[in-house]
């Protein structure tokens, strides 16, 4: 490999969540931190040339987009994706989370539903409640080791309240790469009920092969119009602090209506390294990309062997995408309580406790691989040393 990723990195004191708020979240600052969903690698050389080229210019004022910054964008969606959009389809957001409050708070009321498909990323559930907006579950179903989306339960469930869908595609935690056939069937049920689909896609170029990702927008007209899509380098890249998010929308009804909301607060508006970051790795990124995807995969496999030859009662859901792993640890027969006690008291470690995905997620802890092996090794050898050590299972 060009790209050393079995670097150890030391991220205590640079006030990264994932080390520096281990004490105030999990009551220890010396756990192994494998649970806020970035990653322990060294950014593409791109990103840092880019910046320190331009923090050389010593001025830091007003900024706008390049041609070159919407450019990268629409070729880089072009390649990965086979989605041509068009530029007028885009605006920088201030963060994926941040964008589907303002979609919840432009297009719902307080007396409109937000319906999300659990277990899935929490703030799906956060945003909505704290918008005082009812939140309406459409479970996932767990068949054969993988999660499928329940259309027939969706289609029931459905009442004229329910105004908006809040889509994971790829899902977190559970790693789908949902299939076309799967995309079109949703887009039709939401498209006839006048059910605005939020597509979160931050985690869409991190599919591993044979699976490909398929943007929502892209399966068809229904879908297009009737969809607001959100994509971002940081989790692809491992840029999440720089903020480089954006919108793709290509109902212009929908686009005028969504952009006239950020512009009222000019929430539009990036930093001058959020769209330098974004165009430095888009246009520049791709061998780093194809070489991190192949030692996560690794990563993930190790994982699965690992657990399989010393610690059978908890099992992988291998992911299609992403470098999160879902973990069914069941087969331990313990209280979430306890599960979560066994990992963080016993076994030093920080996982995110499952149950926080909603639905579907007591018995089940997420685990970031996103991090050198030594880390992952180190880490399962401390579960499985707190496992026998307590005689579990």
């Amino acid at each position: 490999m060009k790209y050393n990723f079995d670097q150890i990195i030391d991220r205590k004191g640079t006030n990264a969540l994932k080390t520096d708020a281990l004490e105030p979240r999990y009551g220890n600052p010396d756990l192994i931190p494998l649970w806020v969903a970035d990653m322990d690698f060294l950014s593409p050389p791109a990103v840092t040339e880019a910046i320190i080229e331009r923090a050389k210019h010593g001025i830091f004022g007003y900024t706008c987009p390049s041609q070159a910054y919407y450019d990268s964008i629409i070729n880089w969606v072009n390649k990965k994706h086979d989605w041509k959009i068009a530029q007028e389809w885009l605006t920088f957001i201030p963060g994926i989370v941040k964008g589907i409050a303002f979609v919840i708070d432009c297009f719902t009321t307080k007396e409109d539903k937000v319906i999300i498909q659990p277990p899935v990323y929490h703030p799906f559930r956060i945003i909505p409640t704290l918008h005082h907006r009812p939140v309406a579950d459409n479970p996932l179903i767990l068949e054969s080791g993988q999660y499928r989306m329940d259309l027939e339960g969706l289609k029931k469930m459905i009442d004229p309240s329910c105004k908006v869908l809040i889509l994971c595609n790829p899902h977190n935690p559970g790693g789908r790469v949902w299939t076309r056939q799967e995309l079109v069937d949703i887009a039709e049920i939401c498209y006839d009920n006048n059910i605005l689909i939020i597509s979160d896609e931050i985690h869409s170029d991190l599919a591993f092969t044979p699976y490909k990702h398929i943007p929502f927008a892209s399966v068809s007209e229904k879908a297009a119009q009737n969809s607001i899509t959100f994509m971002a380098p940081s989790k692809t890249f491992n840029i999440a602090g720089i903020v480089s998010s954006y919108s793709i929308i290509p109902n212009k009804d929908l686009r005028d209506r969504f952009n006239a909301y950020l512009s009222s607060s000019e929430l539009e508006e990036g930093h001058i390294f959020a769209y330098l970051a974004a165009q430095a790795v888009y246009e520049h990124g791709d061998e780093w990309l194809a070489e991190a995807k192949d030692y996560i995969w690794k990563n993930i496999t190790f994982v699965d062997e690992y657990l399989k030859e010393n610690i059978p009662q908890i099992k992988v859901m291998m992911p299609q995408a992403s470098f999160l792993v879902w973990l069914d640890c069941k087969g331990l027969g313990l209280r979430q309580k306890e599960l979560v006690s066994l990992f963080v008291k016993d076994a030093k470690l920080a996982l995110n406790d499952g149950t926080m995905f909603g639905q579907g997620g007591e018995g089940y802890m997420r685990l970031n691989v996103g991090t050198p092996l030594a880390n992952i090794r180190k880490a399962l050898d401390n579960l499985k040393k707190a496992i026998d050590s307590k005689q579990i299972g």
